[in-house]
């Protein structure tokens, strides 16, 4: 059975029910009988029960070949799948996990293959530590967090396909990390180095940068040293020009693009090599990007691990440097760039190096600002043209000459363009005068010529550092035969965690896993020989790196995805998750998926077509008044908010949390009702167990229900952008699903809720009435397809009030298609409503209703005639005899 949706679409009604409808009731009348309030409890685990049962949201099975595949379109919905805390969910990861399912509903209305799955990247750091702690198995703290975030997921109504749920701790698919490293390996793309790590000697263990705080270990306090030892790594740079160019193909944030363009950090420069005076042997090669600029070098900066460094350090400065030397590597990198600190320090070498261009000395200097990770671990430094330089050059009253007009360099660095100045005709070219950039070209040229510098090109970006001092890991497909590494063989595989008695460090900077010599001691396969395994484990990146193909063909042991299912669905249509992975994740991922392309396992050169990061959503709104030393409440207005001072007199202020309930507003400010000309700083935080303003969503829906947590996240505002969280706003949206419910339902005398009387069929809709309907199918499916989810919520919202002021019988045909409307965003109240419209079979399952832009045409125009700016009267034209 069909029905029409008067001239806009329509849909099977699979089976409806007589459902006995009385006709005497009209839409103005006062009821008799109390209507029933919607009761959520009751409702939610009903059809979360129901979809369950039935796999209502399975992915559709795709045939490898046909006439038919051609015919079919897919939409494939991803969301960066979470790491199981211990916590469990806040408010603020269900944001983006509703705008992905809202879309995927969407889309199954449409008729398009969807497939929306979830999973757990599942090794990671906090799981070890807690066994360290207590002895139990990460392996059982990981089940037991999956469990509860499961839950959590499904008590919100997401439409997942639980058949392809997947962790990456699964030895099933980490089997596949394992052959991907492989392939890796066999290109060359893996190799071994010695790379600083944190050791913390206290601790007997190596500790990720998270674990280490202001050079000492967050756990006891100890202090951590930089200790070189032995690493994989991955050659990601040499895909580097790749993941560059391809971003201009993605549908991402531009803001994300030019995060990773950042993080790569292509640049074209020069080469050339400064002589070190009391060295004649020796001489300083430095990259730079300006060598126009080499006329305002000031000193040449080494980093501390540069090579052989004691070696160009002057008898008298030995003590000095060494000393700078081991306090300097025992920072971070981060620590060492800084991170908006100005404060520079370093120590002069005793040696002079001399300028290759204007053969004149400048002191060689160690400074901890300079890598030597990026570039050739030596800067040479213009202070006058570089911001860190003249810090730097500050700090230690060094020389700043301008060589570049333009800039007030009393002040600070001036790196824009301009004229060159105080060449004083270096290599006998005449550039003073000339524009610099005019004058850069001119040096490449002369360069190339002379061969004093080599034009090249240089990326920021660094070889990923991809081991572990862990156990919980994926182990490494590789064995040691004497001192050599060398690759399991595929059908060796998966290399499985072994059991161990403690999780405690080995000692020695290993892995717990070196402890273990039963599982460490093997024969190598192929020569027969005693081997070693490789006693690192895999970085939590590795896992997911690659899960969104797994996820499309997640039960197959024979082949990482079936070619035919990844040509299908691949590449991701829609990839949700926050912009804190915009770097590390994304990069990685597009590294792999490129290097599986180049062997043949996947059809596409990137993996995530289009990408949509959430905004953080801030916990409730604080407010802190401050008060003086004599206890005095001081307006927000006289303070300096940053040191909590009086702007006037710099007196220190202190400030308290006031209650809501004693405030004012005022316009966006909020003033004490005690004393009104007292502002007070209204301010939302990120949510944190240390503030106290996590909110459960466990809490909120039990007492509001999901739909209403789901609608809210998406009412809040844009998807993108950063939101306060408001209980009352969920009291909202809870009051408008009420409103929904009246208008749909009506309490017997049995205490039931069967559809309200006052709808029927058969009645011819008013030409208003039409023209709402079908002007919210429009409004609701553009902004639902350009994920405006809040102004698509306000649309239907602003539909119901319309319908709510209809006197007399409705229509059936009015409501149903709004149902439907409704379902992606609320999925548990229209199954209801569904149901209760005598409608068998899921709502998801019905075609998406589609307007008809005949009842949204204007019959009438009113035209008012204005006379000296007031109107004079109106003109009413009919548009039919136009």
């Amino acid at each position: 059975m069909e029905l029409g949706f008067l001239g806009g679409g329509s849909f099977p009604l699979q089976g409806r029910r007589n459902i006995g409808l009385k006709k005497e009731k009209w839409l103005g009348e006062r009821r008799n009988v109390a209507t029933m309030a919607y009761d959520h409890l009751r409702v939610e685990p009903k059809w979360q029960k129901v979809w369950d049962e039935e796999e209502t949201f399975k992915t559709p099975d795709v045939p490898k070949s046909g006439k038919g595949l051609e015919e079919r379109k897919k939409f494939y919905a991803l969301d960066m799948f979470p790491y199981p805390s211990g916590t469990g969910l806040h408010v603020g990861h269900p944001e983006g996990y509703t705008a992905t399912d809202i879309l995927s509903r969407y889309k199954r209305h449409q008729g398009f293959d969807v497939l929306h799955p979830m999973g757990w990247d599942a090794f990671g750091l906090p799981a070890e530590q807690y066994a360290v702690q207590t002895g139990t198995h990460p392996r059982e703290t990981t089940k037991k967090n999956v469990d509860r975030f499961r839950s959590q997921l499904k008590r919100l109504g997401m439409s997942y396909d639980w058949n392809r749920e997947l962790s990456t701790t699964d030895e099933r698919y980490y089997k596949w990390t394992q052959w991907i490293f492989l392939k890796l390996f066999e290109r060359g793309l893996a190799y071994q180095a010695e790379v600083p790590v944190n050791w913390c000697p206290e601790l007997g263990t190596v500790l990720a940068n998270e674990e280490v705080i202001n050079g000492k270990s967050e756990r006891g306090g100890f202090p951590v040293e930089r200790r070189p030892m032995r690493q994989w790594m991955l050659r990601i740079t040499d895909y580097a020009e790749r993941l560059l160019e391809d971003l201009d193909t993605l549908d991402w944030p531009e803001s994300l693009k030019t995060m990773q363009r950042e993080w790569i950090g292509r640049s074209e420069g020069t080469e050339l090599s400064f002589e070190v005076k009391s060295h004649s042997d020796r001489s300083i090669s430095v990259y730079t990007t300006r060598p126009e600029t080499i006329c305002g070098v000031s000193y040449v900066c080494l980093a501390p691990e540069y090579d052989n460094i004691m070696e160009l350090v002057t008898e008298g400065q030995k003590e000095s440097v060494e000393q700078y030397v081991k306090e300097a590597m025992m920072k971070s990198d981060r620590d060492r760039t800084g991170e908006g600190s100005t404060k520079k320090t370093g120590v002069w070498t005793g040696s002079m190096a001399i300028n290759p261009v204007n053969g004149e000395e400048v002191p060689l200097w160690v400074a901890d600002y300079v890598l030597g990770g990026y570039g050739t671990g030596a800067v040479m430094a213009v202070p006058a043209h570089d911001q860190r330089d003249f810090e730097f050059a500050t700090e230690f009253d060094l020389p700043i000459i301008e060589v570049v007009t333009g800039g007030d360099i009393s002040k600070s660095a001036y790196d824009g363009p301009g004229k060159i100045v105080n060449w004083n005709n270096a290599l006998s070219l005449d550039l003073d005068g000339m524009d610099a950039a005019e004058a850069k070209m001119k040096l490449k040229e002369n360069f190339a010529e002379t061969g004093l510098g080599k034009w090249t090109v240089k990326f920021k970006l660094r070889d990923w550092l991809f081991s572990r001092q862990r156990y919980w890991g994926e182990p490494f497909p590789i064995v040691f035969v004497d001192g050599e590494p060398r690759a399991l063989h595929e059908s060796e595989l998966p290399v499985v965690l072994p059991d161990v008695d403690t999780y405690q460090p080995s000692g020695t900077g290993e892995s717990p896993l070196a402890t273990i010599d039963s599982w460490v001691q093997v024969r190598d396969k192929d020569t027969g020989k005693d081997a070693v395994r490789e006693t690192n484990t895999m970085p939590q990146w590795a896992g997911s790196c690659w899960y969104y193909l797994r996820y499309i063909d997640p039960h197959n042991d024979d082949v990482l995805v079936d070619r035919d299912f990844e040509k299908y669905w691949m590449p991701v249509d829609l990839y949700v998750g926050g912009v804190e992975h915009a770097v590390l994740h994304l990069l990685y991922a597009r590294f792999w998926h490129k290097v599986l392309y180049d062997c043949g396992v996947v059809s596409t050169k990137e993996p995530f077509q289009r990408l949509v990061n959430q905004g953080i959503i801030l916990g409730n709104v604080e407010y802190t008044g401050f008060k003086n030393a004599s206890g005095e409440y001081v307006s927000t207005k006289l303070i300096n908010e940053v040191d909590e001072t009086i702007k006037r007199t710099g007196e220190k202020v202190f400030g308290e949390q006031v209650d809501a309930k004693d405030l004012l507003k005022k316009g966006d400010s909020f003033f004490l009702k005690s004393n009104p000309e007292v502002r007070v700083q209204a301010r939302s935080h990120k949510m944190s167990k240390s503030r106290g303003n996590v909110v459960n969503p466990d809490d909120v829906i039990q007492e509001h229900g999901a739909d209403a947590l789901r609608c809210y996240l998406m009412f809040m505002g844009p998807l993108e952008q950063v939101k306060p969280w408001t209980t009352t706003g969920v009291q909202g949206l809870s009051r408008f699903f009420q409103k929904v419910w009246r208008i749909f339902t009506e309490e017997d005398e049995d205490g039931n809720a069967p559809l309200n009387p006052k709808i029927s069929e058969n009645i011819n809709p008013s030409k208003e009435q039409l023209a709402a309907l079908h002007g919210t199918i429009k409004t609701v499916t553009q902004l639902t397809e350009e994920m405006k989810f809040n102004t698509a919520l306000a649309s239907m919202m602003e539909y119901i009030n319309t319908v709510a002021k209809w006197e007399g019988p409705i229509d059936r045909c009015l409501l149903e298609p709004f149902v439907v409307l409704l379902s992606p965003y609320a999925p548990h109240l229209t199954e209801e409503l569904w149901e209760k419209l005598g409608n068998s079979g899921s709502v998801s399952k019905v075609p998406w209703p589609k307007h008809n832009e005949e009842y949204l045409a204007v019959d009438e125009v009113q035209y008012s005639l204005l006379i000296n700016g007031k109107v004079s009267f109106q003109l009413i034209v009919d548009e039919s005899e136009n």
